[in-house]
């Protein structure tokens, strides 16, 4: 579905975001687009969408070039960027205006969408607070049933219980020919939501791997102690020892943590590489 090749990006020749990126997403997956802040994961989704454009390199969706941002890709297709701007109408003017853009909008889904994260329904939107904005633009973007929706930094202004719902409504619009992304710096919101894992790093996609793979190649666990074990890639102190990523030579099963991962992968790039194929996707 979305097929990025030999895409060199950055603000100016001076400020290269990455060089050379390949990525291909397929749909029937929830991605989690992971990295530090100013490693290009805004402006990858950006590119991804057609607001920004590459300085040499090719991207499609669905075929299509996104920069050309022809119909056919638009009504196919919902981003939720990380700053959010809605108009001064009420929520009702909202649907009736937005919703005809897109062929398969689901008005009563949305509507339940809306009752999940208790958003009430009879305000205007400018009224709302940031987290009631962010819900509403979730539950239109889900109930757009676009094949691609991409969401950067979601979570940001939802409170506890609402970061718990949108893990809820999200994996239940996972759909066989739908590709979601999300783009966040909160990791563990995406705790128990995706099922492919994407680290970007340093200008290049250290890791693009379905969780399972991960889980095949890496052991999330706890030593007391790790100066000796060289199959160690990365550790922290706890409670009860050492929280640890290490090589699962093994192949012991273990629950994975996205944030112990993360950390591995920024602070042992060569071995991650070398366990993964140099970030494709084996």
């Amino acid at each position: 579905m979305v097929n990025v090749t030999q895409v060199t990006f950055g603000y100016g020749r001076r400020k290269i975001l990455f060089r050379d990126l390949n990525l291909v997403l397929k749909p029937g997956s929830i991605y989690g687009l992971l990295g530090k802040n100013g490693a290009g994961k805004s402006s990858l989704l950006r590119l991804i969408v057609g607001l920004l454009f590459p300085l040499s390199g090719t991207i499609r969706v669905n075929g299509l070039e996104p920069r050309l941002r022809p119909p056919a890709l638009l009504e196919d297709l919902f981003f939720i960027p990380e700053e959010i701007y809605l108009p001064t109408v009420s929520l009702e003017r909202y649907l009736a205006t937005i919703s005809p853009f897109y062929p398969r909008f689901d008005e009563a889904l949305f509507r339940r969408y809306l009752s999940e994260f208790d958003v009430p329904t009879g305000q205007w939107l400018t009224d709302m607070s940031y987290g009631q904005k962010k819900k509403v633009l979730i539950s239109f973007g889900l109930a757009t049933n676009t094949r691609l929706l991409i969401m950067d930094e979601p979570t940001n202004g939802l409170d506890i219980p609402s970061k718990s719902k949108f893990r809820k409504v999200v994996a239940s619009a996972v759909d066989p020919d739908r590709l979601i992304l999300i783009s966040t710096h909160q990791v563990r919101d995406l705790d128990n939501l995706i099922d492919t894992v994407m680290i970007l790093d340093n200008s290049e996609l250290l890791l693009n791997h379905r969780l399972d793979d991960v889980t095949e190649r890496l052991r999330f666990a706890t030593l007391p102690q790790v100066e000796a074990d060289t199959r160690v890639l990365y550790a922290e102190p706890s409670l009860r020892g050492y929280s640890v990523v290490m090589e699962n030579d093994a192949g012991e099963e273990s629950k994975i943590d996205l944030e112990r991962l993360f950390n591995a992968a920024v602070n042992n790039r060569d071995r991650v590489k070398t366990l993964f194929g140099k970030g494709g996707r084996v």
